[in-house]
């Protein structure tokens, strides 16, 4: 059929031979009684792997069972090959049980996962096998010898194995560790976990080495990010304790640049397709405006915000489990300007040698950021936006547990807020009828904390919608909470334009409000609490607020903007009293009730001091600057209550919360990567001299 057509010239493809032989090796014998040679010939041909797994589709179950002994052989001859030390022979016996594995994965065999490793390799050998397959896939990965037994070569130890074959190493191994849906269901996964001290050391050595993490960073870390989700509630996952303490600067920098530079070139994108848009002409009208600017419109987007999936999933682990980890956030990758004329304008990029001094990017232009924390602040800015696609809504939720477990850091909040490592970040944001573009950011290098507030506030204006993600919002107001309590203890005075927070805040609150009926009904007493999160940051700001706001003005300020939305306060107070004896809601309502007393009290306290004033000066409306001097010269009379536990925040954990969500997206993760896996084409001719 179509396989076997022929070449040009009447000269044969080398195509059919391979096929000769797979019909050969089907037929069952031992071929090698006939033809010592057989293996050899057959693993300097090019594999084809469609004829190979075709082959196996026309089998019943039962052939293939019948088939057994000979595919263990087959199996074992490809493992003895990848040991042969020669190349060609090498690479095709590698591509040749990357196909088996999809094979016998393919087949539906029960839950145990058993049967697949009897069918495939056999039980009797199993064990050794595997673990003497996954020692030299390791060794091949750092150029170590594979064939320990060749000690009486030269270069006893060194090789140097081609990007091709480290290629189709880590494939393998990744076909190997997605042959299921469930991770922790695939038995074959528990051989890599016995042989972890070699395959460990192997990829985080090639994330601490430049050239192989540029080639092959990716694979690795979704590699170590699936290892890492092995059954790991049920039991000790040796991944996950290497992961925890691993202290290699140059793989915790290796592993932070893959992050970045993946993350990066779906900004870089996303920002080329705006100003094409824009360029268009088409940007004017209003439905393109809305319409068309959204993420993962199109495919190519689809697919790079699904391949991302895992690299924010690796991101997650490195930031939750390992605490140097936190500690490379900020360290500039210059990787991640090579091959960019730009960067060399205003700035010398060669003082950016050294990975472990941050370095200030203010004159990196604007979209060449050059740390993971900038870049992965602007991707959320981009992923955030359009939450009706389910794929970015799972995607921008861990975003946010991210960036939960980020401002809950000691260690990274020092960072957040030093004043010496500034940055600037890209926050897009989303083109909306009803606000006023705005002025285009001022470019100015600021420390993080305050890009993270511009975040939050943007995500908190830009998603009051009948659909609204309530745990979404949840999390927006629990990282606005955790910068604050940091800022208190350490009493800090972030220069940032605190009004805006407030004023986003502000109308948050007034959109719940007027929604206030439906989202009781669909979500209970969720609305009491956002409701008294948010109040209890305006209480933080007035009882701490001399602690951390960068002058008195700004604190008159706050007081200003409290009275001038007072309205918003005494329609949450009415709403209030209208639950404050539902059987249902009391207890939660009198928790907002308690948060509401002092911002009430400052309320009433001002009102009629203004009024008073206005009397006095025959002046029916007062100047922002007149009802701050009312307001800074009746502080005294004022009495609040002093709060409990405003700084209080209930730690991020993964159990039981998350878990679910965790397992499903790994879920994704391994059927994503199943679905996008191709066997390369692979030019034989340039190793045939090797």
């Amino acid at each position: 059929g179509k396989m076997l057509r022929r070449g040009s010239e009447g000269k044969k493809p080398l195509k059919e031979k391979v096929i000769l032989l797979y019909d050969a090796i089907f037929k069952a014998e031992d071929l090698s009684l006939e033809n010592p040679n057989f293996w050899d010939e057959f693993f300097l041909l090019r594999v084809n792997s469609d004829y190979l797994e075709k082959k196996f589709e026309s089998m019943t179950v039962k052939e293939v069972l019948n088939f057994k002994d000979d595919l263990n052989r087959f199996f074992a001859k490809c493992a003895e090959y990848i040991v042969s030390g020669h190349l060609i022979r090498m690479i095709n016996a590698v591509q040749t049980m990357a196909s088996l594995f999809r094979i016998v994965f393919s087949y539906d065999l029960g839950d145990h996962g058993f049967e697949v490793i009897d069918l495939l390799v056999g039980f009797g050998c199993a064990d050794v096998q595997m673990q003497l397959l996954l020692r030299s896939l390791s060794s091949i990965l750092v150029n170590t010898n594979v064939n320990p037994s060749d000690q009486d070569e030269e270069d006893d130890d060194e090789r140097n194995y081609p990007p091709v074959l480290k290629s189709l190493v880590l494939q393998l191994l990744l076909i190997i560790s997605t042959g299921r849906d469930n991770v922790s269901q695939n038995t074959f996964v528990e051989y890599v976990m016995l042989e972890e001290e070699s395959m460990e050391l192997a990829l985080v050595e090639m994330l601490a080495n430049p050239v192989d993490r540029s080639r092959h960073g990716v694979d690795v870390l979704l590699l170590l990010t699936l290892l890492a989700n092995y059954r790991k509630y049920e039991s000790v996952n040796p991944y996950i304790m290497k992961l925890s303490v691993l202290d290699n600067e140059l793989a915790l920098n290796g592993l932070s640049s893959v992050i970045s530079l993946s993350l990066a070139s779906f900004n870089n994108q996303f920002i080329h397709k705006q100003e094409e848009t824009k360029s268009s002409g088409l940007f004017s009208t209003i439905t393109n405006m809305v319409g068309s600017m959204f993420i993962g419109d199109s495919d190519e987007q689809k697919h790079m915000i699904k391949s991302n999936e895992a690299i924010l999933l690796a991101l997650y682990e490195a930031v939750h489990l390992n605490r140097n980890f936190i500690s490379v956030l900020t360290h500039s990758h210059p990787e991640a300007l090579i091959g960019d004329p730009t960067t060399s304008k205003g700035g010398d990029t060669g003082k950016q040698t050294n990975p472990s001094t941050p370095t200030i990017d203010s004159v990196v232009p604007i979209g060449i950021t050059s740390n993971v924390l900038c870049t992965f602040l602007e991707y959320t800015s981009i992923i955030m936006q359009d939450t009706k696609v389910k794929q970015n809504i799972s995607s921008a939720k861990l975003c946010f547990i991210i960036l939960s477990c980020i401002t809950e850091d000691q260690l990274a909040n020092s960072f957040l807020h030093d004043t010496n490592m500034i940055f600037h970040v890209y926050i897009h944001r989303m083109p909306m009828r009803h606000r006023k573009v705005r002025a285009a950011d001022d470019g100015r290098s600021r420390p993080l904390a305050c890009w993270i507030f511009e975040l939050t506030s943007e995500f908190l204006v830009t998603h009051m919608m009948k659909e609204f993600p309530f745990m979404q919002h949840m999390r927006c107001i629990g990282i606005i909470h955790r910068l604050m309590c940091y800022q208190k203890k350490c009493q800090i005075r972030l220069q940032y334009r605190w009004k805006e927070l407030w004023s986003a805040l502000m109308t948050f609150l007034k959109f719940v409000l007027s929604n206030e009926n439906n989202f009781i009904l669909q979500w209970k007493n969720g609305i009491f609490v956002l409701l008294t999160q948010v109040v209890n940051l305006f209480n933080m700001f007035v009882t701490f607020g001399d602690t951390f706001l960068p002058s008195p003005t700004s604190y008159d300020e706050l007081y200003y903007e409290i009275v001038r939305m007072a309205q918003i306060f005494d329609t949450m107070y009415t709403l209030v009293l209208r639950y404050i004896n539902h059987p249902e809601y009391k207890e939660h309502a009198a928790k907002l009730n308690n948060a509401l007393v002092n911002i009430r009290a400052i309320v009433l306290h001002f009102r009629p001091k203004i009024d008073q004033w206005s009397k006095d000066n025959n002046q029916a409306t007062l100047t922002e600057d007149e009802v701050l001097e009312v307001v800074r010269n009746n502080y005294d009379s004022l009495t609040l209550r002093l709060q409990d536990n405003l700084d209080h925040y209930e730690r991020y954990s993964e159990r039981p919360k998350e878990a679910a969500f965790f397992s499903d997206l790994v879920r994704s993760v391994v059927q994503g990567y199943r679905k996008s896996v191709s066997f390369e084409q692979i030019d034989l001719q340039k190793y045939s001299t090797i």
